[in-house]
């Protein structure tokens, strides 16, 4: 077990991407704080079942990533009961689709905060101790739109393509640290941010579901799948080990070739 004696916290991972993350991690044997929302019996199922995994302890901390606070207070758990995080996992992510404007505004507010702020606000908080321990891994769920952009998700690309931005700048600051910090691109993902979003790229193009997965979302990806939240995963875990030791503020795309074209 490779992260045997490691600590991670992965947020939104109580379900899609981040669960997966969490899931292959806890597989090598970290400990592990999981952050998120939805059924607390399905949250409490799944901690179990990670720390089963791991052989180590697995929290579950439903910090809201709104609040700086909050994220503030899940980072000091985490440090009290598990260990300060040796890897970080900036995963939670929430998705609003409608025309510039006639986009809400508290949801622009919400889709940069969460997005984006609180990728900067976990950076900051668990930098000192992987100083100190002169070791870390921060690993940032960018996207596609972190590198491209689609009509009608201009807080999603904004929050994206600063995502991807922020992973470099910090990378330099921290290059002689024995930190590495990168994002990962996935194209579209089948996750239940991708399916709620569905609806409301209906309303906006006035298509019919079929024609929004078909037309819209796998056009993109030349591969003409969806990405699986187990391809992420091992790319995750991947870079967490030793052989991506000189992998630092890169964007790595898992987009079926939607970049390349």
């Amino acid at each position: 077990m490779k992260l045997q004696g490691k600590t991670a916290l992965v947020t939104g991972s109580t379900s899609g991407i981040g669960l997966a993350v969490a899931k292959a991690v806890a597989a090598e044997g970290a400990s592990l704080m999981i952050n998120g929302f939805g059924d607390v019996e399905a949250i409490e199922a799944e901690r179990q079942a990670l720390e089963q995994t791991s052989g180590a302890h697995v929290l579950h901390d439903g910090a809201d990533l709104f609040d700086p606070a909050q994220i503030a207070a899940m980072v000091e758990r985490c440090s009290a009961e598990l260990g300060a995080p040796d890897i970080l996992i900036n995963n939670a992510g929430i998705q609003h689709v409608a025309p510039v404007d006639e986009f809400p505004v508290e949801k622009w507010d919400a889709i940069l905060q969460i997005n984006l702020s609180a990728v900067f606000h976990t950076t900051r908080l668990c930098l000192p101790a992987m100083k100190e321990k002169g070791w870390g891994r921060i690993i940032n769920t960018a996207s596609a739109h972190s590198l491209v952009a689609s009509p009608n998700k201009s807080a999603y690309v904004a929050a994206k393509h600063g995502v991807a931005g922020f992973t470099k700048s910090v990378a330099l600051e921290i290059a002689e640290a024995g930190i590495t910090i990168n994002c990962i691109s996935p194209g579209y993902v089948w996750t239940p941010l991708v399916e709620k979003q569905i609806p409301d790229t209906m309303k906006a193009r006035g298509m019919t579901r079929e024609e929004v997965m078909n037309d819209v979302l796998l056009k993109a990806q030349p591969t003409k799948r969806f990405v699986t939240v187990e391809e992420v995963a091992a790319l995750a875990l991947f870079l967490t080990g030793d052989g991506a030791a000189s992998i630092t503020g890169a964007n790595l795309s898992m987009d079926g070739g939607w970049t390349a074209q």
